[in-house]
């Protein structure tokens, strides 16, 4: 079956903020979206999104953004050949530098520098390639945390594509339990985790929650990341201080910048306390102690 890309192209400030937009809307729907460089002379960048089908709602919602952030752009389609459009989506992406982190695809090998801790991520079903503001933010934490406090093990706690533990992995070089409630993702983290050589340290599991038996054998962690959503952390966070050692370590992040006060409350309900945030494109990441 046949694929549909909807695409448009602007002046490369008004393009980026729109993508920025698109990609939060979309963020659960699982649209593939990209943004390339179309004229690097005049500083135009193109905006794409694919669909399996001709997507009305999808149509209008992207006309939409395109009001608010490139009124003068035009939105355009066009039918595809059967294409993995999510490896496609990621071609146009540049690698991702947060501290000595490099977080690239195959086709940018050649961009890793001496001293960098370079994390090669396939394209996938799973979310997490480096680029959304989440990931970098975590990334970001894990540099700071782990240098501050070096743990013994760490949790991933929904881990997607698994570049937060394999960030872990090679950061610190302890052992980094991956789990994830999608069986997809899973499979998706283990093939990533081999890709980067750290299968020694990371062990990918599908668990829902804590309720897992893998977690008997782990807990308690030093470090608990968790890039998911501001509710579900909510959630957790009796759970979160039960496995977290005392005096360990969370970093939060899935959280929007509205969402981080309530975030924030439900874990110093917990006996935590608020040590950081870091804000990248209207998400936040937050390091919070016991």
């Amino acid at each position: 079956m046949g694929q549909t890309r909807l695409f448009f192209s602007a002046a490369k400030s008004e393009a980026e903020a729109a993508f920025r937009k698109l990609e939060t809307l979309l963020e659960d729907d699982g649209f593939p979206l990209s943004i390339s460089e179309l004229d690097e002379d005049a500083g135009i960048d193109e905006v794409s999104v694919y669909a399996e089908t001709e997507n009305a709602e999808l149509r209008k919602l992207i006309e939409d953004i395109i009001s608010q952030t490139a009124p003068s752009a035009t939105l355009a389609d066009e039918s595809l050949d059967d294409v993995d459009w999510v490896a496609k989506s990621l071609e146009g992406l540049k690698p991702v530098r947060v501290g000595r982190f490099l977080v690239h695809g195959a086709h940018d090998r050649a961009k890793r520098r001496i001293g960098d801790l370079a994390i090669e991520i396939e394209a996938g079903l799973a979310f997490g390639t480096g680029h959304h503001g989440t990931t970098a933010g975590c990334l970001e934490l894990i540099t700071e945390v782990a240098r501050r406090e070096p743990p013994r093990n760490a949790l991933d706690l929904g881990t997607g594509s698994a570049v937060l533990a394999i960030a872990l992995a090679k950061f610190c070089r302890v052992p980094v339990l991956a789990t994830d409630i999608d069986p997809v993702a899973v499979d998706v983290a283990k093939a990533n985790i081999r890709l980067n050589q750290t299968h020694a340290y990371v062990d990918a599991v599908t668990a829902a929650g804590f309720h897992h038996h893998v977690f008997a054998r782990w807990q308690p962690f030093d470090l608990i990341v968790a890039n998911i959503l501001a509710r579900p952390l909510m959630a957790l966070a009796p759970q979160m201080a039960r496995h977290l050692t005392p005096g360990g370590s969370l970093i939060l992040s899935g959280i929007l910048e509205r969402q981080r006060e309530a975030v924030i409350a439900a874990y110093v309900g917990q006996s935590f306390r608020h040590v950081k945030t870091i804000r990248r494109e209207g998400w936040v990441a937050l390091h919070l102690k016991r």
